[in-house]
């Protein structure tokens, strides 16, 4: 039977001439400048064995303390297609000289071979959930052309990692970069060179390293260094050092979109009401028209990042109405917002694990959230904040205010930092009913997360009690996160 004439005159683009395996051993050994082993094709790139699925290229990375020749066998038992070494071996491979600058030139060499849009994100607070929420706008909106970084890949070895796992069909890419110390984003941006350059907000973090808020966003800003040639640069317009970011930005010759409630934002919140989910319905002004959608995730922090998700899709070039339908149905990433039911006396409590990360502003974001929280009680789980230096004891004391403004009722405090919080505390509650901060918490100091578990359970959990835990990840509550939300899990299985 003769073709439909329509179907013959189907366009066809360039990118469906392009191969649809990952990679091959050809153009492994031309980006990497290695020797093949022989033929195979790859489609992923792993560096953990852990996590080698069958198909995957195993890169063998050494650092100061492991070597990842050491883990050969495991990831070819895992299904390994073939591995990049700097020894032969008796499996396919691909030889070098050096893996690490191998995985680095098969990141560039992903880069060049794709027409994808890259978009770049760093910031204090938020990035990885701005990350996800970009990557869902965009994969929904291209019909599953979209790549991201996973996890929170975003050094100088996840970058690379995940820029090399970006398949060549792709039509955006989005990249997460993160940094200690100033430099180090100028190094990652220089790999990814984005097309849009997202920074979501300045916050004191890592100020131990860098020593002021103005250093940070110094640092934060040589994103914009990496852009192409009329790159855009997406900033927080509301931030007070948005006109530092501007001129960094304007300085390589970025086209600057802002965002937040300023008048001056290009992508401005005219407003913000309660949604019935617990999210909220936002209306902004794009300039040429306004946008009504809704987020799932609540908080007024998920208001202002809506915001940015909406900026870098329209810069991206991007499909809005995609961008408003993902955020609608955007969930919580697992240490960063997922709300879990737990079991509790007389029926479930709410658990809110916000144990990957935090800094002052985080958590002032975090408790403000769990104050609006509809509960019986309010419980706030609190682990100490790193990498604060000499900062650590003022910013952990100044927690006193938006811990009683939120209504807690009762709070576990872990690790050393933490203790000048809890001496703030205990000066307020000495006071009584003369204390001027209203609902000042009971409240329990703990060394560890086992400790942690065990003041919670000692308090009791209670139907309607909603819990919030957040701490610096090296604190380690996701372990009682884990604890509480297998004993829901247990019970239902029992």
């Amino acid at each position: 039977m003769a073709s439909h004439p329509a179907l013959l005159q189907w366009p066809r683009q360039r990118r469906d001439q392009l191969a649809r395996a990952l990679w091959d051993s050809a153009a492994l050994a031309k980006a990497t400048g290695g020797r093949a082993s022989g033929e195979f094709q790859a489609s992923g790139v792993e560096i953990d064995s852990r996590d080698v699925r069958p198909g995957d290229l195993f890169f063998a990375l050494k650092g100061e303390a492991m070597d990842g020749h050491k883990f050969l066998g495991k990831a070819f038992a895992a299904g390994a297609a073939a591995a990049v070494v700097d020894r032969p071996i008796p499996q396919p491979h691909i030889l070098v000289d050096d893996t690490f600058v191998a995985l680095q030139a098969l990141a560039v060499a992903a880069r060049d071979r794709c027409e994808a849009v890259r978009i770049g994100v760093t910031g204090s607070v938020g990035k990885t959930g701005v990350k996800e929420a970009l990557f869902a706008a965009l994969d929904r909106g291209s019909n599953g052309a979209a790549h991201r970084s996973v996890k929170s890949y975003n050094n100088h070895v996840g970058v690379p990692l995940s820029l090399s796992r970006m398949a060549a069909r792709s039509k955006f890419g989005v990249f997460e970069m993160g940094m200690n110390h100033a430099g180090e984003i100028a190094d990652l941006t220089a790999q990814v060179c984005p097309n849009v350059a997202v920074i979501v907000t300045i916050a004191p973090a890592h100020i131990e390293n860098l020593g002021s808020e103005e250093a940070i966003a110094d640092a934060k800003a040589e994103i914009f260094g990496g852009l192409e040639e009329g790159g855009k640069a997406v900033i927080p317009a509301d931030s007070p050092h948005f006109e530092r970011l501007r001129d960094a930005a304007t300085a390589v010759g970025a086209n600057v979109v802002a965002f937040g409630r300023s008048e001056d934002a290009d992508v401005r919140l005219l407003d913000a009401i309660p949604s019935a989910n617990g999210g909220s319905l936002v209306t902004a002004d794009l300039g040429t028209h306004r946008l009504c959608y809704s987020v799932a995730e609540p908080g007024e922090h998920w208001i202002a990042n809506s915001l940015a998700v909406i900026a870098a899709v329209r810069a991206a070039g991007g499909d809005l109405g995609a961008a408003g339908l993902s955020l609608a149905e955007m969930g919580g990433l697992k240490g960063r917002g997922a709300r879990h039911k737990i079991s509790a006396v007389s029926g479930t409590a709410l658990m809110i694990d916000e144990s990957y990360n935090a800094n002052p502003a985080s958590m002032r974001a975090t408790l403000q959230q769990l104050g609006q929280t509809p509960a019986t009680r309010r419980v706030a789980v609190l682990g100490s904040m790193k990498e604060l230096g000499d900062f650590a004891d003022g910013f952990h004391a100044q927690l006193m205010e938006p811990l009683t403004a939120a209504n807690v009722d009762y709070a576990v405090l872990v690790g050393d930092e933490m203790r000048a919080l809890g001496k703030e505390l205990t000066q307020e509650l000495g006071k009584g009913a003369d204390s001027a901060l209203g609902n000042v918490p009971a409240f329990a100091h703990c060394n560890s997360p086992g400790e942690a578990i065990s003041a919670l359970e000692e308090y009791g959990i209670t139907a309607g009690d909603a819990i919030l835990v957040k701490g610096s990840n090296s604190v380690g509550l996701g372990r009682l996160v884990e604890h509480f939300v297998a004993r829901q899990t247990n019970g239902r299985d029992a």
